[in-house]
């Protein structure tokens, strides 16, 4: 401290012999009462440099961990501990050292694109840059698409994702990368530009998640959104054809198969109600021959019981039956016609009202 004083004092009396002449009179003549440089003491310096370095110390005594971050705190290069969000006490002068990572906050990595902001009504912008080395992908039918997707992650353990891998962020994008690239290339196309999104995005999601808790670093990936997945440009009015020809073959395909659901319920119904039919006069004759046969036995044990009467009961029987249909009947005895000599026996027969009665 000494020495570094004493070389200060010999550069300001250098400085103020150079711009005065002999006898402390200025070159070229002055004033003898011309101001001069004064050469602060010994202690002022010491003083002035204790103060600095006062300031400085208290100054890095105090630091302040943000609600979404998180301190890591080292001591001479060792880590120490982590604090939590407020103000916080360290050793000074460079002895503990603080390392601030944003563990509340959902990062993302963006691929094939890049968002630079917002305008003032809220309009999202997009670098114009091409990053198709990204996003270009062959599929598992030899197709070429162009893949934009978003790894949104969260830093889960800072001191593993500080010093658990050298370039934590940067291993994760090269992965997704490699992951989302063997994901639709085992896929056809067509899948990948319609039905299989989600199920792409699920499942690199899985696999990026798996390998980072495979290294350990403290990486938490939240989801793998995918956003546009389109055909390269110069090919994109070809795939356009194929997928109006494809949309025109699964309509047929629909038509036809709802002409199908149509028509073999209608036809299998018909089919039942013709069975149906059958089976219900089958069950009907098959029941009426059994009825008679049984009224034939009854007839025939009454009969070996009184045949007299059974016969007259049975033709009297059958005249009632048969007389109904006869119509008019003329009544004669002994070639005279009697002084009614028609009678209309279906007159006589009681009406169905009143038989009802």
């Amino acid at each position: 401290m000494t020495q570094g004083y004493d070389w200060f004092k010999k550069i300001l009396e250098s400085e103020g012999a150079r711009g005065r002449g002999p006898r402390g009179v200025p070159p070229g003549g002055g004033a003898p009462g011309a101001p001069t440089i004064e050469v602060p003491s010994r202690r002022n310096l010491l003083t002035i440099v204790a103060v600095f370095v006062g300031l400085w110390g208290l100054w890095s005594c105090f630091y302040t961990v943000q609600p979404e971050e998180r301190a890591v705190n080292k001591r001479l290069g060792k880590v120490i501990g982590i604090a939590d969000p407020g103000l916080h006490f360290r050793l000074p002068f460079g002895i503990d050292q603080t390392q601030f990572v944003a563990t509340e906050r959902v990062l993302k990595e963006e691929f094939g694109f890049r968002t630079e902001g917002r305008t003032d009504d809220g309009k999202t912008t997009f670098s114009e840059e091409d990053f198709t080395s990204e996003s270009l992908m062959l599929t598992g039918d030899l197709n070429v698409i162009d893949v934009e997707w978003v790894v949104q992650y969260r830093i889960g353990d800072p001191i593993k994702y500080l010093y658990a891998m050298r370039e934590p962020r940067r291993t994760l994008r090269d992965l997704s990368e490699s992951v989302m690239r063997r994901v639709v290339g085992n896929r056809i196309g067509s899948e990948a530009l319609t039905t299989g999104r989600v199920e792409i995005a699920t499942t690199a999601r899985n696999e990026i998640q798996s390998a980072m808790t495979r290294y350990d670093n403290g990486i938490q990936v939240i989801t793998v959104e995918l956003q546009n997945v389109v055909p390269p440009p110069r090919v994109q009015p070809a795939f356009n054809e194929v997928n109006e020809a494809r949309q025109e073959r699964e309509r047929m395909i629909n038509e036809a198969t709802k002409q199908a659901n149509q028509a073999i319920p209608r036809t299998e119904g018909e089919a039942n109600r013709v069975v149906s039919e059958a089976q219900g006069y089958a069950t009907e004759r098959v029941n009426r021959a059994l009825g008679e046969s049984a009224r034939f036995e009854s007839v025939l044990a009454e009969y070996r019981v009184a045949p007299e009467v059974t016969r007259a009961r049975l033709y009297l029987e059958s005249l009632r039956q048969a007389l109904p249909k006869v119509g008019s009947v003329l009544v004669v005895q002994d070639g005279q016609v009697p002084p009614v000599p028609l009678l209309n026996l279906r007159d006589a027969q009681p009406k169905p009202k009143e038989a009802a009665k």
